[in-house]
């Protein structure tokens, strides 16, 4: 009777992690751009499609962005919103584009279990596209931040346009 009652506790318990619950949390929130599936796949490439809709990576140092050291804006492939400062990127060695520091109020930050473990992701505030990651492995003299973006997710903008 002892092991049946400590079955079922474990059961109640086990079913309280719906997946409902399991729900990315910008999956609740309603962005300004919002399109269908078809609307974006008709108006991105399919590697923007794959990193801003589908959460993909594309492979590392494959960007033409990771190596791009002209002064701009980092915008949003997918909606234009200004995202980062060329000012704030830097070389982290990983392969994608890093930056310390995002344009406030223009990248939203989830929790990403899907690998295992916790990592906080990084989409476009205006239209939800997943853009990458955040860690805590950035240049100590500034912020400490290493946004790790995907350059399949970005647009760059030079200065003087």
């Amino acid at each position: 009777m002892k092991k049946l009652t400590i079955i079922l506790i474990a059961i109640i318990f086990s079913s309280c992690n719906s997946g409902a619950q399991k729900k990315n949390s910008k999956e609740k929130e309603n962005f300004l751009v919002s399109k269908t599936d078809a609307e974006w796949k008709a108006e991105l490439t399919p590697q923007e499609y794959n990193v801003l809709r589908k959460a993909g990576t594309e492979r590392a140092f494959s960007s033409p962005l990771n190596k791009n050291y002209e002064e701009g804006t980092y915008h949003c492939a997918g909606c234009h919103t200004a995202l980062f400062k060329s000012e704030h990127k830097f070389d982290s060695g990983t392969g994608w584009p890093s930056f310390d520091r995002v344009i406030e109020g223009n990248v939203a930050f989830s929790t990403d279990r899907n690998l295992g473990y916790v990592r906080t992701e990084e989409h476009c505030a205006t239209c939800g596209g997943h853009l990458g990651h955040v860690f805590n492995d950035g240049p100590k003299d500034t912020t400490g931040k290493r946004h790790c973006i995907n350059g399949a997710a970005l647009k760059f903008v030079p200065e003087n346009e």
